[in-house]
């Protein structure tokens, strides 16, 4: 283990003290299949394939579907992601505004 990753202390934005107001729920439900189709692109160009079970050394995951087809467990963790995210953004005083036209 290199010395650096030994005294690495993660210390993200404390956001615990933040709410979303409910019309950004349905920016973090697009920015969550964003992020998840990012990340599957990255792996595809990488060599992943689609498989039932992950297997890191065949490069095999069951993650690369669509969004809308993972596990609740896999949406939520990219739910999360995007909500701290953003909660961070309103914490360090950005404000977050719809404009243009509806997605």
């Amino acid at each position: 283990m290199d010395s650096r990753s030994a005294t690495y202390q993660p210390c993200p934005i404390a956001v615990d003290d933040v709410e979303l107001p409910g019309e950004i729920m349905q920016l973090v439900e697009l920015l969550a299949k964003s992020a998840h189709d990012t990340w599957a692109q990255k792996r595809i160009a990488e060599g992943w394939q689609y498989g039932r079970e992950r297997d890191g050394d065949k490069k095999l995951t069951p993650c690369l579907a669509r969004y809308e087809d993972l596990p609740e467990s896999e949406r939520e963790y990219d739910r999360v992601l995007v909500g701290q995210t953003l909660k961070a953004i309103l914490k360090l005083g950005y404000h977050i505004a719809k404009n243009g036209p509806q997605l």
